[in-house]
């Protein structure tokens, strides 16, 4: 399986000749989802989907098919019948070959005066690639790859220790982090490399690794 980091928290896999995009929103490259065979969205937030990026990778590839919560399908099944799945917690599906599973229901605390929101996880094979979107969920089997949130309006680098701690995953690639300065990256690599228990691993938006 070949992880193509995008900007912020859209990422792409590919296996076998096709490829699976994961929350290409507006802080992601104009063409973050060009190619996919499908694509996942974990919530309504502006920064994981964009409504344009989506029609834009549907319209191009007529198979090509989305899965997400009600509050982002809602939105996009009239332009595509048939082609948009409503997805919820301990639903599994098949999506361009890889084996999901979804985890998680509610988006963190922003602020307790914010009204939480849904938002969905993506265990992708198994374990091999975990993408908890915008929430610290916590899956019910082992992860090789966490895609780690890692600076966000809703969490603090405590909790992003403390949720690498509690995964256990074999390592973690920073997501989510269009926020964060290049001059503060440093304290974070060096933060979570050294308290998390996991490998800690960033990469460059358009860069990639085999998993």
């Amino acid at each position: 399986m070949r992880f193509t980091k995008k900007s912020h928290a859209c990422v792409r896999l590919e296996k076998d000749g096709r490829t699976l995009v994961i929350d290409p929103g507006g802080f992601s490259e104009e063409d973050a989802a060009a190619g996919a065979d499908a694509i996942l969205v974990t919530h309504e937030h502006a920064d994981h989907f964009d409504e344009s990026r989506l029609r834009t990778a549907m319209e191009a590839n007529p198979a090509a098919q989305i899965w997400t919560l009600r509050a982002v399908a809602e939105r996009i099944t009239a332009a595509f019948p048939g082609r948009v799945h409503t997805v919820g917690h301990g639903d599994t599906f098949t999506a361009a070959g890889f084996d999901v599973q979804v985890h998680g229901e509610l988006h963190a605390v922003i602020h307790p005066d914010i009204p939480r929101i849904t938002n969905v996880g993506y265990l992708i094979d198994g374990g091999r690639v975990f993408h908890p979107g915008d929430a610290l969920t916590v899956p019910d089997r082992p992860v090789q790859t966490l895609m780690l949130p890692v600076m966000a309006p809703w969490n603090k680098i405590s909790e992003v220790i403390e949720y690498v701690r509690e995964v256990k995953p074999q390592r973690a690639y920073d997501v989510h982090d269009a926020l964060l300065t290049d001059l503060a990256r440093p304290i974070y690599d060096r933060q979570i490399g050294a308290l998390a228990g996991a490998e800690h691993l960033r990469l460059a938006p358009g860069a990639f690794a085999d998993l």
